[in-house]
């Protein structure tokens, strides 16, 4: 009789993750996409290497940056920092969704906090674009880019015996080489591929991570139905 509740309980979590891994795709899905359509709206050439994502969100056509000057111009910046917001919402309902994945220890409630305060940087990075309110705006960058690579790196330390526990090297991988684009980009030490790579290294790097991770959920849940 008592097993008949837990097996319950079970399924029921098991679904949330996998709603939670169908919003963290929609997530990176829809921002990659957003990415490509706003930056081909482009007059002058829009470069990976050279030029920031939020350089894509930026409202008005003027040079910008006194440290590295380039005209930015985007015609689709609503669509860019509307992508913003978005990216940020899916990313927080898939960690609601998926909490039960890190297991319980101090390191995964850690993970769990620093990850919901990179989906605030996101929000606000849509919200406030680097040439409305430049000082919010690095903010947003720097819950992004420094407190979610942290956050990678305590979910590198969750209980071996939970999901992304038992995948602690590709974690801790993903995560090294988000801090170290974070310390290259802020640092503005560029080995040759361009700041706009290291930025996308540094932003982008728990995005990689819960694309995988939410592609884990998904074929353990249909392992598990299957077993069912």
């Amino acid at each position: 009789m008592k097993s008949k509740p837990a097996s319950h309980s079970g399924n029921r979590t098991s679904l949330a993750a996998r709603i939670g891994a169908g919003a963290w795709i929609a997530a990176t899905v829809q921002f990659l996409v957003v990415q490509l359509i706003v930056e081909s709206a482009w007059r002058t050439p829009y470069s990976w290497a050279s030029y920031n994502i939020s350089d894509l969100g930026n409202v008005h056509c003027q040079t910008w940056d006194v440290s590295r000057p380039r005209y930015v111009c985007s015609p689709l910046h609503y669509a860019m920092n509307t992508s913003f917001v978005v990216h940020g919402v899916l990313l927080l309902a898939g960690m609601l969704l998926a909490g039960a994945c890190w297991g319980r220890s101090r390191l995964s409630a850690s993970a769990r906090i620093l990850f919901l305060i990179n989906t605030g940087g996101w929000v606000l990075v849509g919200l406030v674009p680097a040439d409305i309110g430049e000082d919010l705006h690095v903010l947003g960058a720097l819950l992004i880019m420094v407190l979610g690579n942290i956050g990678l790196v305590c979910s590198g330390f969750a209980p071996r015996g939970s999901l992304f526990g038992g995948l602690r090297p590709v974690t801790f991988s993903i995560a090294a080489a988000g801090v170290v684009s974070a310390w290259m980009f802020f640092g503005q030490y560029d080995p040759g591929i361009g700041l706009g790579v290291l930025e996308r290294g540094a932003a982008f790097a728990l995005d990689a991570w819960a694309l995988f991770m939410a592609l884990v959920i998904l074929r353990a849940g249909r392992s598990g139905s299957a077993g069912g």
